[in-house]
C-alpha cells in the first residue's frame, strides 16, 4: 500500500476539449440532415423533464420521513441506515441538484424557477450547495480542465500528496472535504444573494429538524451526506468521469445500473456534449448518435474503477487533462 505513483503533473493539453468538437460537428450535422435525420432528433430532446420535480419532492419527503423514524433508534443503527439508505438517497439528490442547475425542471426560460427548486432539493442534505454548484459547475462545461477556473480538477498538493495506494484511498473517502474547499482554493468567487439565501433557507431547516426530533436526526442528515459522497459505490462516478485511465481520453461514460439512481449521470460524454439534454434523455442520444459514443472508453462498474484507482499505481489525482485558457474568460 506505499507504491508511489509516477505521476509528477496534470496532463497538460493545449486543444479544445472534444465535447465542443462533437457540438459543433453536431450543428453541422443538422443543417445538413433533413427533418427527422438524427441532429434533428437530438435536438428534439432539448427540452425540460418535469418528471424531476416528483421526483426531487417524493426524495425530500422520503428523507423527512427517514428523520423521524431515525430519531429514536439506537445509535448504532442510526449509523448504519444513514450509510445504506440515507447516503444513497443524499448522493442522488445531489445529481438531482446537478440536473437542476442545467435548469431541467423548468427549462431554460424560468431559470430562477430551477434556482429556488434547487434550494428546496439541498435541504435534507444539510448543507448549502446548490447555487455555489450551479456557479462553478457552468464553468467546468465551459472551461473543462481550465487551469485556476476548473474546480473539479484536484489542487497540487492533493496530486502530490496522495501519491500511494494508502493514501489514495484516504483521498476517496474525504472526497466531500476536498470538493468543499477546492473553489476557496484555486477560483473563489464574491458571495452572491441566492448563496446567502440557501444558506439561510438551509440553517432554518436544520434547526427545525433539531428542535422537532432531535440530535439523532441531524446526524443521520449530516452524516448520510458525507459518507454518500466518500467512500460510496455513487461516488466512483467522481473519478469515473474525467480521470486519465487511458492516453488521450478526456471524459468516459459508465453505462451501469448505478445510473438508475443518480439521474444518468454515467453518461457523461453524451452529457457533455449536449448539456442541455435531461439525464432522462441521455440514453436516447447514445442510441440516436451511437456510431459516435459505441467506440468510446466506456465503463460498467463504478466500484472497479474505484478500486482501480487505488491500485494502479499510475494513476492519481494528477491523473486529468489541464489547459492553459487564453482569451476572455466568462464567469458566473
Amino acid at each position: 500500500m506505499g507504491n508511489t505513483v509516477a505521476r509528477e503533473d496534470f496532463e497538460w493539453v493545449y486543444t479544445d476539449q472534444p465535447h465542443a468538437d462533437r457540438r459543433r460537428g453536431a450543428a453541422a450535422a443538422r443543417a445538413a440532415i433533413p427533418s427527422g435525420g438524427m441532429g434533428a432528433r437530438i435536438k428534439a430532446l432539448m427540452k425540460p423533464d418535469y418528471n424531476l420535480i416528483w421526483v426531487v419532492v417524493l426524495m425530500v419527503l422520503a428523507q423527512l420521513t427517514a428523520f423521524y423514524l431515525v430519531k429514536d433508534l439506537d445509535w448504532k443503527w442510526v449509523v448504519f441506515w444513514a450509510y445504506v439508505f440515507g447516503s444513497c438517497i443524499s448522493h442522488s439528490m445531489t445529481l438531482a441538484i446537478h440536473e437542476i442547475s442545467h435548469n431541467s425542471a423548468f427549462g431554460n426560460c424560468k431559470a430562477m424557477w430551477n434556482r429556488w427548486f434547487g434550494i428546496f432539493a439541498n435541504l435534507p442534505l444539510g448543507l448549502p450547495y446548490s447555487i455555489s454548484f450551479k456557479r462553478y459547475h457552468m464553468d467546468h462545461h465551459r472551461y473543462l480542465g481550465g487551469d485556476g477556473i476548473d474546480v473539479d480538477i484536484p489542487t497540487n498538493f492533493e496530486g502530490w500528496f496522495f501519491c500511494t495506494r494508502f493514501r489514495k484511498f484516504i483521498w476517496i473517502v474525504l472526497q466531500p472535504f476536498f470538493y468543499a474547499i477546492r473553489p476557496l482554493c484555486i477560483n473563489p468567487k464574491p458571495i452572491s444573494r441566492l448563496e446567502i439565501i440557501n444558506l439561510l433557507a438551509q440553517l432554518t431547516f436544520d434547526v427545525a429538524i433539531y428542535y422537532l426530533w432531535g440530535v439523532k436526526s441531524i446526524f443521520y442528515m449530516l452524516a448520510g451526506s458525507v459518507l454518500g459522497l466518500g467512500l460510496h459505490p455513487i461516488s466512483g462516478h467522481f473519478i469515473a468521469e474525467h480521470y486519465m485511465f487511458l492516453k488521450g481520453h478526456e471524459t468516459y461514460s459508465y453505462y451501469g445500473p448505478l445510473n438508475l439512481l443518480t439521474f444518468n449521470v454515467g453518461y457523461h460524454n453524451e452529457h457533455h456534449d449536449f448539456p442541455n439534454i435531461p439525464g432522462k434523455s441521455l440514453p436516447l442520444v447514445k442510441k440516436i448518435a451511437a456510431e459516435y459514443y459505441d467506440n468510446l472508453p466506456q465503463y460498467n462498474s463504478w466500484i472497479k474503477v474505484l478500486y482501480d484507482f487505488v491500485m494502479d499505481d499510475t494513476i492519481s489525482p494528477y491523473s486529468r487533462m489541464k489547459r492553459q485558457l487564453k482569451g476572455e474568460v466568462k464567469q458566473d
